[in-house]
């Protein structure tokens, strides 16, 4: 079989969302496949500092940060982050409208102790009502997993915010003045039917999509050999480039309607069974 490129995003795909430690079948897929002559990278919404424990399961690259940060092997094919203007003045437009934020550096995270109070306050009275992106924050909250003060922010240049607001009202200022700069990527679901909206700000100037198109030219490979796996809104570009694309069963409608197929849930064995499905192992 021709060499293919696998393009895994973490949470709720290679990962249970938040958690550390993947499924032992989802491992074993990807050494198999790796043997096989294949390639296996990371795609994931999470800065680099957050991806950094999962690359001990040894893959050929990451894509961190939505698409801001692209590695293959040990080379740094694409550094994207926000300017310092752009992404102070997001911040205090949010700010300003009672919207929570966090910043994602490339080595380190912020968040504030009120996000973590509304995401707790909602899950207790909803489980398993928030997206993907969301439960991560809320466990790394709680676990207390590499987040840092939003006080203790210094300045460092900023890929990704995330952000929970009281209601779309509340977004409509940042809407207006920085839509053309970023997608405002919310994760729907169940959460936003009471009025909670969270979601995430990925800079225009780059996505998952084109950060797979980056590798597989640098390989010299097309995109037809690139397979895709995802769950949630932030892998729809993902959708739209791979040759194949897998969307987890418990994955986002949106994304499951963009995808070619869709396998089971990461604690389904998921990986596994569609890796084999392709013939990959």
């Amino acid at each position: 079989m021709d060499t293919r490129l696998i393009f895994l995003d973490i949470d709720g795909t290679f990962i249970e969302p938040g958690r550390m430690e993947a499924p032992a079948s989802a491992v074993e897929a990807v050494r198999a496949a790796q043997a096989n002559g294949h390639r296996v990278f990371l795609c994931t919404g999470r800065n680099y500092r957050m991806t950094s424990p999962v690359l001990r399961y040894g893959f050929d690259g990451y894509v961190c940060s939505a698409g801001g940060y692209v590695v293959c092997g040990q080379e740094v094919l694409f550094d994207c982050p926000m300017d310092k203007a752009q992404s102070d003045g997001v911040r205090a437009v949010l700010e300003a409208n009672g919207v929570e934020c966090t910043l994602e550096a490339r080595d380190a995270t912020y968040g504030g102790a009120q996000m973590m109070e509304r995401l707790s306050a909602y899950q207790a009275r909803q489980p398993g009502g928030l997206n993907s992106e969301m439960e991560r924050w809320r466990r790394a909250f709680a676990d207390g997993m590499l987040i840092r003060p939003l006080e203790e922010y210094q300045g460092e240049p900023i890929y990704k915010i995330c952000y929970i607001a009281p209601g779309q009202k509340a977004l409509a200022p940042a809407r207006a003045a920085y839509e053309d700069q970023f997608v405002f990527c919310e994760g729907g679901g169940p959460a936003e039917r009471e009025g909670f909206v969270s979601g995430e700000l990925i800079n225009r100037k780059f996505n998952k999509g084109a950060a797979i198109l980056r590798i597989c030219a640098h390989l010299g490979l097309p995109a037809s050999a690139s397979v895709a796996f995802g769950d949630s809104a932030n892998d729809l570009e993902m959708a739209d480039v791979a040759g194949v694309s897998y969307c987890m069963a418990n994955g986002a409608p949106a994304l499951k309607a963009r995808c070619t197929r869709v396998c089971p849930a990461v604690n389904d064995d998921g990986i596994a069974t569609a890796f084999r499905e392709l013939g990959l192992i």
